[in-house]
């Protein structure tokens, strides 16, 4: 028993030293309000309301700024039990000349009929903070709806739509059905990648922010010239019971009337003038980025070359206007054959490439089949008639963005003419022996 009141006597002065130390005010009163215990942080927080240094009595301490205090509690008619939650009470602290406001937050409870416990915090600041991003989101919401050429977009950590504002509608034409929707609907179809989606998140995480532009499809399915900033979000991590919070911001603009000068002198920097499509310079550099971020993400890139059989024999017979036809009849059905994401460019005379992204050799060479198939199977008309011509093509893969866009090229170039010299009009792709064939020639050339 001895040691009983022993283990209670020590357990109540640790409850004591906790309630004397507690880091937010606690004040115990009687039902009428005479104050039993106060810590000092609750004296701290109470004394700009005491009138004469003393503060005996909670209600009379807060009868200013909280009169309806007493009544709540004389109107408890329960034993026990939560009379008020975070009430709010208003008061200035300082002396004369220099007080600031000050916001208490005060939750009273009933312990039995005789007795009760009153909570309190300084809440000035966060009160302050909240008025702010309240402030913040009503000139946010004054900007988005002001202006016409910008969409802002909440993604979450996948990439997809997680909410869905006016400016959305505004500016792509889309309605609420876009929440849950990967970023790329603003895309034109085939304009990515899974892998690409992923890319612009890393780069976004990596740098800061990740910007592109382009091609942006509406709703309707129309397109428009239109840049796409992605930046990652403070505080993204999604709630507990949350699976969709924002994590990452999509600023969607419409460039169409800015696309000056400078970029239109750049586009003709890298377009083939004859075709239409990206010169050799564009090839490289697109093979150089997306052969960067596979040694980042690994995934395998295809390219294809493409050369027109018998060229020669056409411009001799034709001219050259009528081998220019020809070449941009092949343009055209280039154009039909391969995804937004690909990327086709004339690379020499009558030599043709297309780097394929995420594309291993399964998924290549049924394509470059209908390639072959359809150039075949639709001549071109030179001077009211029908010319058949057809195509040879080699294709190579990089795993991991191995090797770089020399040597990838370099390989389908063996298997190009691997597919010439077995008589045109096929599709080959690179493999080791061939290596050793070019090596066999180069030695019998030398030899010669």
């Amino acid at each position: 028993m001895t040691l009983d009141l022993a283990q209670l006597g020590a357990e109540h002065e640790a409850l004591m030293q906790f309630l004397y130390l507690a880091p937010i005010g606690l004040v115990q009163a009687d039902i009428h309000g005479e104050v039993a215990m106060m810590n000092p942080v609750a004296a701290q927080l109470l004394m700009p309301l005491s009138r004469n240094g003393g503060l005996d009595n909670l209600f009379v301490a807060l009868e200013g700024v909280a009169p309806e205090l007493r009544n709540l509690v004389a109107h408890h008619a329960e034993p026990s039990g939560k009379v008020c939650d975070g009430l709010h009470v208003y008061l200035s602290a300082g002396q004369d000349g220099k007080r600031v406001p000050q916001i208490l937050a005060l939750t009273l409870l009933k312990l039995d009929p005789g007795r009760m416990m009153a909570v309190i915090g300084d809440i000035t600041e966060q009160v302050r903070r909240e008025r702010r991003l309240r402030q913040n989101d009503a000139w946010l919401n004054a900007i988005l709806a002001g202006v016409k050429d910008y969409a802002l977009v909440s993604l979450d950590l996948h990439g997809r739509v997680s909410d869905w504002n006016p400016s959305i509608g505004r500016v792509t034409g889309f309605g609420p059905d876009i929440v849950g929707q990967p970023y790329t609907a603003f895309y034109p179809p085939d304009a990515m990648t899974l892998e690409h989606r992923h890319d612009r998140l890393r780069e976004a995480d990596a740098n800061g922010w990740s910007l592109d532009e382009g091609r942006r499809c509406r709703a309707d399915g129309s397109m428009y010239w239109g840049s796409a900033l992605i930046a990652p979000l403070p505080d993204r991590e999604p709630l507990p019971g949350e699976s969709g919070g924002a994590a990452y911001c999509l600023i969607l603009r419409d460039i169409g009337d800015q696309y000056g000068l400078a970029e239109r002198r750049h586009d003709d920097a890298v377009r083939d003038h004859l075709t239409g499509l990206a010169n050799r310079r564009a090839l490289f550099e697109a093979a150089e980025r997306e052969l960067g971020r596979s040694s980042i993400a690994p995934r395998p890139t295809a390219l294809l070359v493409i050369d027109a059989d018998h060229f020669k024999a056409i411009n001799d017979r034709h001219g050259h206007p009528g081998g220019d036809v020809v070449l941009r009849h092949l343009a055209g059905v280039l154009g039909e054959s391969f995804r937004e994401v690909d990327v086709i460019a004339r690379i020499g005379g009558e030599e043709f490439a297309v780097l394929l992204p995420s594309t291993d050799l399964a998924r290549a060479l049924p394509v470059a089949e209908r390639l072959r198939a359809s150039v075949a199977a639709h001549p071109v008309m030179l001077a009211g008639q029908p010319v058949h011509y057809t195509v040879s093509t080699g294709i190579a893969i990089a795993h991991d963005g191995d090797g770089g866009i020399d040597r990838l090229l370099a390989q389908a170039d063996r298997a190009l003419y691997a597919a010439k010299r077995a008589g045109r009009n096929r599709v080959d792709h690179w493999r080791s022996e061939l290596d050793a064939h070019a090596g066999r020639q180069q030695e019998n050339a030398d030899a010669a």
